[in-house]
């Protein structure tokens, strides 16, 4: 009897202390305020531009000529740069990224020994002549300036007059083609002559900002770039047999392209189905593709309100187009250009289908495409994107086309629309839109290529490497071989762990299109994007941003526990990892009914255990799991679930 006596003493002992929640260290650091995000008079703490929030712009007027022979690029550029600062500038910076092709450039002494994705040519570079630099409309002319790597220091006779001062910057340029060009740019020699897919191939303005001032780093590989908006009008001087696409409108269509061709081109700007401009039996041909038989011919293109603009040209093109429909009542057009070597179904003959149903997926979900053509560029890149224009594998067939057309694609949202800093925050324009692209890809054709980034348990091994690096790496520090993971993968885990578990569709989709919107054509920082999601939709994410964004920590929520009590349950929860989490339990009942319950993450916030108390009625627990669907990359499921062998030792 006293044993029988004792043994009740010492369960009700353990439930009083269970019930209880003994005092622990408590979490508030974790929950926190993060980052420098309060507000000022450029950049509010609701996530807005700020009241006096400003940037500069930069239009362009370039003529250049492709000299395939000698492989060569001669052109002039003229800059009409506008500064909005409250400062007036004594010089402006441009970026001269052509100067990464040479052997003493720092991005190729700082390549390793191996190589990587960004090894390049070294026997190219930048010949700048003819420089001149005016500010405002009558001020004299100055030819003074300093080139240092990839960056081009240019100096007025007069400064430019703050908010709203003008300048002009001209010069004629000329370097020889990369043929291996970071898998950015480059050429690809293929049956029927070159393709030369032609990026970072003007100088161009550093942007200007109330954040760092000039953005000077340099072009080394990884980093990608960061860019001032404005209007571009381009002309391209190429031989005759030539084809050219690029970022924009053709404005001359009728002095390139024949009769025929302009009759094929309106039938597809009015077409679901893809249309050839120039068929495959009549790639070689120039009697039937060219509407004249020798010498050159120029083609012109214009394209408004862009960052920056590339462009591919060759003999080899086969060249279709369908259109694409807005959800506006507006159409634009999507292009493919690739040779023989790509044709067919399970290559780029269905190009131009994925790429309309990319633009207009992401046009109806978050923001509407703003420009008039979207052109997908065979070529030897392995896939990189600028406003209205692609350049991916030539070799790509299938569901490895369709992703990195949706993916290329997906970046005229991030960062072309949404102008991040590229150089320093690959994750706000890499992980944004690889997020948005698991969207893109379960809609295209019921789900046919749809990718895996919801099973987030799959990159457990990762997440728990050693060698594993934070989001927050500059891409040009990063170990490349994590690039992938800390610029793509993780972010993108994320915002949908923000999407599926923590927010909910309508709180989460309402966020991230006020921030598209807020940001559109503007330079948002990644306190921008932290503000606006937590303002509009109403939750304080600093554990979050904090510990997944800018921490190595993992998730391992646990059931430490369930133990019957008066009729209930009472499941003793753990957060044995380092970035907490709302719970999600499926409870299951031996009846075969089951019910959800949902508990705050501000469970954690006294200490990383918590108590809480099931009350079932008569229903006896089969199971309880801790996300069921498995959105969270949990690093330990084995303690998700109840009852299990380690429960039951």
């Amino acid at each position: 009897m006293r044993v029988l006596k004792l043994s009740v003493l010492m369960f009700l002992g353990v439930m009083t202390s269970l019930f209880a929640q003994q005092p622990q260290e408590n979490n508030q650091d974790l929950f926190e305020f993060f980052g420098d995000r309060s507000g000022n008079e450029y950049r509010s703490a609701s996530g807005k531009p700020g009241h006096n929030y400003w940037q500069n712009s930069a239009d362009y007027k370039i003529d250049v000529t492709l000299n395939e022979e000698d492989e060569m690029i001669t052109g002039k550029i003229t800059i009409d740069y506008v500064n909005n600062s409250p400062e007036k500038l004594e010089f402006v910076w441009l970026h001269l990224e052509q100067n990464r092709f040479t052997e003493t450039s720092r991005g190729t002494l700082t390549t390793p020994i191996q190589g990587n994705r960004y090894t390049g040519d070294m026997d190219g570079g930048y010949n700048i002549t003819n420089l001149k630099a005016v500010s405002g409309r009558r001020g004299n002319p100055s030819s003074e300036h300093i080139i240092n790597d990839t960056r081009m220091q240019v100096f007025f006779d007069e400064p430019i007059a703050a908010k709203g001062g003008t300048a002009t910057i001209s010069m004629n340029f000329e370097y020889k083609i990369p043929v291996k060009g970071m898998d950015r740019m480059g050429q690809l020699k293929v049956d029927d002559g070159t393709i030369f897919a032609m990026a970072q191939w003007y100088p161009k303005m550093v942007v200007f900002d109330d954040v760092r001032g000039w953005n000077t780093e340099p072009y080394l590989g990884a980093g990608e770039f960061y860019l001032e908006y404005g209007d571009f009008e381009y002309n391209v001087t190429v031989p005759y047999n030539h084809i050219v696409v690029g970022s924009g409108e053709l404005l001359n269509p009728k002095d390139v392209l024949t009769s025929e061709q302009l009759t094929r081109m309106d039938k597809a700007a009015n077409s679901d189905e893809t249309v050839h401009i120039i068929t495959a039996e009549e790639v070689g041909d120039p009697s039937i593709t060219r509407p004249k038989q020798s010498g050159n011919l120029t083609w012109k293109f214009k394209i408004e309100n862009a960052r920056d603009v590339a462009w591919g040209s060759s003999p080899a093109f086969i060249w279709d187009a369908a259109k694409i429909d807005l959800p506006s009542g507006k159409k634009a057009m999507a292009q493919s250009a690739y040779p023989k070597e790509s044709d067919g179904e399970d290559g780029y003959g269905r190009s131009t289908e994925y790429s309309k149903a990319s633009i207009e997926h992401y046009s109806n979900k978050w923001y509407e495409y703003p420009y008039p053509n979207a052109v997908n560029v065979a070529a030897d890149i392995g896939g990189m994107e600028y406003p209205g224009l692609n350049f991916c594998g030539y070799q790509s067939k299938n569901k490895s086309l369709w992703g990195v057309t949706d993916h290329e694609f997906g970046h005229n949202w991030f960062p072309m629309i949404v102008g991040s800093n590229e150089r320093l925050y690959a994750w706000m324009d890499e992980g944004f839109n690889t997020f948005i692209n698991f969207y893109s890809s379960e809609e295209f054709n019921d789900g046919e290529f749809a990718d895996d980034l919801d099973e987030t348990r799959s990159y457990v091994g990762w997440l728990t490497s050693e060698n594993r690096e934070k989001i927050a790496t500059y891409p040009d520090v990063a170990n490349t071989r994590n690039l992938g993971m800390i610029a793509y993968m993780k972010p993108a885990m994320g915002l949908l762990m923000l999407r599926e578990y923590i927010l909910g569709h309508e709180r989460f989709d309402n966020a991230f299109k006020a921030y598209i919107n807020r940001w559109a054509y503007k330079h948002p920082t990644p306190g921008d994007f932290f503000n606006t999601i937590e303002n509009v939709a109403g939750e304080s994410l600093s554990w979050f941003w904090k510990t997944w964004f800018y921490g190595n920590g993992n998730i391992d929520l646990a059931i430490d526990g369930v133990y019957p009590y008066q009729g209930s349950y009472l499941i003793v929860l753990a957060n044995k990892g380092e970035v907490p989490m709302p719970v999600k339990m499926k409870v299951t009942y031996k009846d075969g009914t089951d019910e959800m319950i949902d508990l705050p993450v501000e469970i954690w916030q006294r200490g990383n255990s918590w108590n809480h108390l099931l009350t079932s009625g008569s229903k006896e627990v089969e199971k309880i799991e801790i996300d069921p669907n498995k959105i969270l990359p949990d690093i330990n499921g084995s303690n998700d679930v109840w009852p299990n062998q380690y429960y039951e030792d």
